[in-house]
């Protein structure tokens, strides 16, 4: 009860009041002291009115008049002669003189805390302003306990009073805190447990009722999260079923391709030059795609096998792909250079650096195609000290902002329209396994132009940061090429 909010409310409630309860007893117990003096003072003063009709009256009747005053003596000053009106024994000395007349009210509120804290019989003398111009002073003395009792009296009524507008108020707060808090924040709780309970039924989605603004707005933000969680596990639900089925489909395919692998071995024999020129190409794009079923398979379980790093002949395989890309291009109007230095080698995973600068270029002619317009394909190389760079550029439309946004995750970084992202992805993986790093270094109205590096160490380099961030793209920025990629970029 006490640890829950309704409960630490209710004490906050209490304690708060009180405080307040005891900052209006002080001025209470004040105001008491100097209403029960201005009493005493009054009753003095129509006392010694009566000696002054009579100055003939008697002791007895003299000592009645000063106990229904409450006071020892009073002395009257009506001109400039101060008079003894009354008077009687006083059984101690003046222990201390109040004078009313002047008082401020931090000096009445300091003189009752001293009263209540001398419990002593006391006796004080007391001066005030006679009422209905009755005189210039009126001086009485009397003693000091009845009026502390009064005083307490006074103090005790305040704060039983005190005592039960706290209570109620508590209540009321109480109650009104249960109904207009945490009811709504119970719903919210019970809401929450459904959801997770279920997470993929969007009829478990809250919708906002509250009326408090901050509820409401706690409800929004709970149901655009409630959404975004269930819109991605239905995704990834279908992306799993779609897993499930390209890797069915992928081995069916490996069995098909291998068949036709060995038909197409049968090519080689034939006297016809124009086949026995092109077999070679065939037998090795079928070798291709087999390794790309298997690939698939090992996304398809996460597993991407680990190169094996050899040292190959880079012109070669550029070599190979702008041949076969330019069979695809067939009669569009798109142009390819290549700048590879003679005999620059790198140490990779032949097979594997095949599908990554495939992947690239193929987007590549792919975005120029739907443009509609004329374009140009560049691939270049070059090396420093520390690693070998490899550059794709073309001229043609630049990526969308979505494609950037999530390049490499595959499913959703798709650069063209039908895309699903997976060539991105599984290309910036590969790089990742060799040590290097996939970056996109510009795209524009200009075009695009992707970088690709190598690291000659074994070390590995950190995860792959986006381009603004990366601090190894500052330390390790590759060299000018003759596609101006480093000019580009900037």
């Amino acid at each position: 009860m006490l640890n829950s909010l309704s409960g630490r409310f209710l004490i906050l409630t209490v304690a708060f009041v009180m405080l307040a309860e005891i900052l209006i007893f002080v001025p209470s117990v004040a105001r008491s002291r100097l209403n029960y003096l201005e009493l005493r003072l009054e009753a003095a003063q129509i006392a010694s009115l009566a000696r002054v009709a009579d100055d003939s009256l008697d002791e007895s009747l003299e000592r009645e008049l000063l106990e229904n005053a409450g006071v020892y003596n009073v002395v009257l000053r009506r001109d400039e002669f101060r008079q003894l009106a009354l008077s009687s024994p006083i059984p101690a000395p003046i222990h201390a003189t109040y004078d009313l007349r002047n008082a401020t009210a931090m000096t009445v509120i300091r003189d009752a805390l001293a009263t209540l804290a001398d419990p002593q019989r006391r006796i004080i003398r007391v001066i005030g302003s006679p009422v209905q111009e009755g005189g210039r002073l009126i001086e009485i003395t009397l003693e000091q306990g009845p009026l502390r009792r009064e005083m307490i009296e006074d103090g005790l009524r305040v704060l039983t009073l005190s005592a039960v507008i706290t209570i109620l108020t508590a209540g009321l707060l109480f109650l009104a805190v249960r109904v207009l808090l945490l009811r709504p924040i119970n719903g919210v709780v019970g809401h929450m447990r459904a959801y997770a309970a279920a997470p993929e039924d969007a009829r478990l989605i809250i919708e906002p009722t509250a009326s408090v603004t901050e509820l409401r707005e706690a409800e929004e933000a709970l149901r655009s999260m409630q959404t975004q969680l269930t819109g991605a596990l239905r995704q990834r639900a279908r992306l799993a079923q779609l897993g499930s089925a390209v890797a069915k489909i992928s081995h069916d395919l490996r069995n098909i391709l291998a068949s036709a692998q060995l038909f197409a071995d049968r090519l080689e024999e034939t006297e016809d030059p124009l086949v026995r020129r092109m077999a070679p190409k065939i037998v090795a794009s079928l070798s291709r795609a087999i390794s790309l079923c298997e690939s698939t398979l090992a996304f398809g379980r996460v597993e991407e096998p680990p190169p094996r790093l050899t040292r190959v002949p880079l012109a070669a395989i550029v070599s190979e792909i702008v041949d076969g890309e330019r069979l695809a291009a067939g009669e569009t109007d798109i142009s390819f250079s290549e700048n590879i230095p003679a005999g620059l080698t790198v140490r990779a995973d032949g097979e594997q650096l095949y599908r990554v600068i495939l992947n690239l270029v193929r987007n590549a002619r792919q975005a120029i195609s739907a443009s509609g317009k004329p374009g140009e394909i560049g691939l270049s190389a070059d090396e420093d000290d520390e690693a070998w760079w490899i550059f794709v550029t073309d001229t043609g439309p630049g990526l969308p902002p979505r494609a950037r946004e999530h390049l490499f995750q595959a499913f959703q970084g798709g650069a063209t329209k039908g895309g699903t992202g997976l060539g991105l992805a599984i290309a910036s993986e590969i790089v990742q396994g060799h040590g290097g790093r996939l970056e996109l270094r510009r795209s524009d109205v200009r075009g695009t132009e992707f970088a690709i590096r190598l690291p000659k160490e074994n070390a590995q380099l950190a995860p792959l940061l986006p381009l603004e961030e990366s601090p190894a793209l500052e330390q390790t920025s590759p060299p000018a090429h003759p596609h101006g990629g480093t000019e580009a970029a900037e």
